[in-house]
């Protein structure tokens, strides 16, 4: 069942001529257009758990919780081709939400920026494919599950600081760019398995034990965050606070 509530985009100028839907998968050089603002989202349902796909092929990326509904959406773009697609069903089980970028979108100069907003108390398990640009995932204050992130070339910040309420894991694969990752300290126990391709490795608060980076709470810890990281060009930073 798709649960969507969306309003209408909010154009920045006027309307011009060559804001017509294009079809075909081919490259668009038409001229960049308005900015367009636009605002959607998902209402919460039954669900027990969900899992959320955000797939982006280039512009800047922001993921953080505090939705009151399961997604609070919004999106800039400049060119009707990049209106991103969402689409969400639900069981009493489980549900599935997918934002990504058009299919076969390519070209140009753009401006594309989403900001997602997560709902804190849903289990959520979370897969994000940035192709290149900046992601800044803050996702200390959701109820996850697991957390898997494929980059391509471009900056990563994750930032899992919080209080999480149960075990999970994090599996991050790095194209070229850098990646940093900012983690819980306390009561919350970190074990991470963290492998570079050219770029170096840093570790903040954490000790390498075994190959693997680990703090003073792992093995005594009520809740533990498992990350498994490999690198492409580019550092990977582990900061734990």
């Amino acid at each position: 069942m798709l649960l969507l509530s969306r309003s209408l985009p909010v154009l920045v100028g006027a309307s011009l001529p060559w804001m017509v839907l294009l079809t075909g998968c081919g490259p668009d050089w038409s001229p960049p257009g308005p900015e367009r603002t636009e605002t959607r989202d998902v209402e919460l349902d039954k669900s027990e758990e969900v899992r959320a796909e955000l797939r982006m092929g280039a512009g800047e990326l922001h993921v953080h919780g505090g939705a009151s509904k399961l997604m609070e959406g919004r999106f800039v773009y400049n060119r009707l081709r990049m209106r991103p697609e969402v689409s969400y069903r639900g069981t009493d089980f489980r549900g599935h939400l997918v934002v990504e970028e058009p299919h076969g979108f390519r070209g140009g100069s753009n401006r594309y920026k989403w900001d997602i907003a997560l709902n804190n108390q849903k289990p959520l398990e979370l897969e994000v494919n940035c192709g290149a640009g900046q992601s800044h995932l803050d996702l200390g204050d959701l109820s996850l599950r697991r957390v898997t992130v494929e980059m391509g070339v471009g900056e990563l910040r994750l930032d899992l600081r919080g209080v999480p309420k149960n075990d999970y894991s994090v599996s991050i694969h790095g194209g070229v760019g850098q990646a940093t990752v900012y983690l819980p300290g306390g009561g919350v126990g970190i074990e991470a398995e963290a492998h570079g391709g050219i770029g170096d490795i840093h570790a903040s608060g954490l000790v390498k034990r075994d190959g693997r980076y680990v703090n003073d709470a792992f093995g005594r810890a009520k809740t533990t965050i498992r990350l498994d990281i490999e690198g492409g060009i580019g550092a990977i930073r582990l900061i734990a606070e």
